[in-house]
């Protein structure tokens, strides 16, 4: 890519993009064939790797108990057994507990983006000062392990200071501790420094103040990257198991992932495939609804691996 190009910010040309083979290598017929064939093959891999279980999940789901145990590994069941669904939604009561994993994934969610948005616009909108110092706190909680704050997290969730309060088998001993998300924080701090700062200073020139410039220019321009951290939020809730099991004792206020042990002990093993993919759909639905938002966000902030 030359100058010209980098100054005019033009993409450059295929032939001079970068990849493993060398330029000789990708002129030759032979060579971009093999080039093909090998992408082919490595999306293959993936597509098997990461579909397979969940293809075979939901194959097992609508089998019977004697083609789990006799052909685990068919392709197509013997014949369809919709019921199997049922069973596991109603018997099984996977449906009740899929209701307590959204109110566990929604209040999470909620307070979540409360603190995440608020701090995020005081890092990268209003800057104070001390916002270069908030930001490194931030990082440096990054590199704890997350076992190492397991001990301390429950003995303030089980006596609150100041207030003595005993937050266990309550949601909100698993709310609160959500909100705590750095990597959320600095998630959206990224994303809202993006944003233009001439919107910021017209919009204060007009009169608005810093919340009027939150919910009325910063937020409206954010969906992106809202919705990013409202899925990595949801599905990390959607999935914990440990914390919810240490402080919702109470067998009808736990949620799936911890109650569906529990609740296949007495079910056939193809409705424990059943209640498995219910337990697992939700999830994947809200990935392939929310996709295009999500790689959005992803590539205008650089990425959110986590």
């Amino acid at each position: 890519m030359n100058l010209l190009g980098r100054a005019t910010g033009s993409r450059p040309r295929a032939s001079e993009q970068r990849t493993l083979r060398s330029p000789v290598a990708r002129r030759r017929r032979g060579g971009r064939a093999a080039g093909a064939a090998l992408a082919a093959a490595v999306l293959a891999v993936l597509a098997v790797v990461s579909l397979g279980p969940l293809l075979w999940l939901a194959k097992a789901s609508v089998s019977t108990t004697q083609d789990l145990l006799r052909e685990p590994l068919a392709l197509w069941p013997s014949g369809a057994r919709w019921d199997n669904l049922a069973q596991a939604w109603g018997q099984g009561q996977v449906g009740r507990h899929l209701a307590t994993t959204a109110a566990v994934a929604g209040g999470s969610l909620v307070v979540t983006l409360v603190v995440a948005v608020t701090a995020a616009y005081v890092i990268a909108v209003l800057r104070p000062r001390w916002a270069p110092l908030l930001t490194g706190g931030l990082v440096a909680t990054l590199l704890v392990p997350g076992v190492a704050l397991l001990v301390p997290r429950y003995l303030t969730v089980a006596d609150i200071p100041l207030l003595g309060l005993d937050l266990r088998d309550s949601y909100w001993a698993v709310w609160l501790p959500a909100g705590a998300d750095a990597f959320v924080v600095l998630v959206l701090a990224r994303y809202f420094a993006g944003l233009p700062r001439e919107i910021f200073e017209a919009a204060r020139v007009d009169g608005a103040g810093p919340f009027r410039v939150l919910l009325q220019v910063v937020l409206p321009l954010s969906g992106p990257g809202l919705t990013v951290v409202s899925l990595l939020t949801v599905v990390a809730a959607w999935k914990d198991f440990l914390w919810p099991s240490l402080v919702l004792l109470d067998p009808s206020l736990q949620p799936v992932a911890v109650a569906l042990p529990r609740l296949l002990e007495p079910l056939p093993l193809a409705e424990q495939m059943a209640a498995l993919f219910l337990a697992a759909l939700v999830p994947v639905l809200l990935f392939v609804l929310l996709q295009r938002h999500f790689f959005a966000a992803a590539g205008a902030s650089g990425g959110t691996s986590r």
